[in-house]
């Protein structure tokens, strides 16, 4: 499937990335987080993937700290996952977090979240520590995943 990743362009980007939210997480962000968060672009960057056929297909949230990126967000739309778009953004992540000066990535996922863990796990990251009931409905532990020197490939 062809597909192409950019930075977050404006307010139907926003609704798109609210909708994959929707679609992806029992606790999705709201309108009112990320408008917090887009108040310091230096520090936060938003990618959104597009197809041919839809706007917001995917996208990933993450900050960049220091020489540290933390992803805060990455979701896709569920008919565009498993298909290697997913793996696709965050080689586009990483690279781009390694072109601002980034050695490190780190980010918490669902101790449950199976599909999650096997692409980050693919892309060199690894378990550092577990956060008790991180997430809510359901409570569940969060993973600490590292990874070092977040170049793509």
């Amino acid at each position: 499937m062809h597909y192409w990743i950019e930075a977050l362009n404006g307010d139907a980007d926003l609704d798109g990335i609210l909708e994959v939210e929707a679609e992806s997480f029992t606790n999705p962000w709201t309108r009112e987080m990320y408008a917090w968060e887009l108040q310091n672009r230096s520090v936060c960057h938003i990618l959104v993937v597009r197809t041919a056929e839809c706007p917001v297909a995917g996208f990933c949230a993450f900050w960049l700290v220091f020489d540290e990126i933390h992803i805060n967000n990455l979701a896709m739309r569920p008919h565009f996952r498993a298909q290697g778009i997913g793996t696709g953004l965050l080689h586009h992540v990483l690279a781009e977090a390694k072109e601002l000066g980034a050695r490190r990535a780190t980010l918490e996922v669902r101790a449950s979240n199976e599909g999650a863990r096997r692409l980050y796990e693919r892309l060199g990251f690894y378990v550092a520590a577990t956060r008790r009931n991180y997430y809510s409905n359901p409570v569940e532990d969060a993973l600490i995943l590292w990874r070092d020197e977040p170049v793509a490939g």
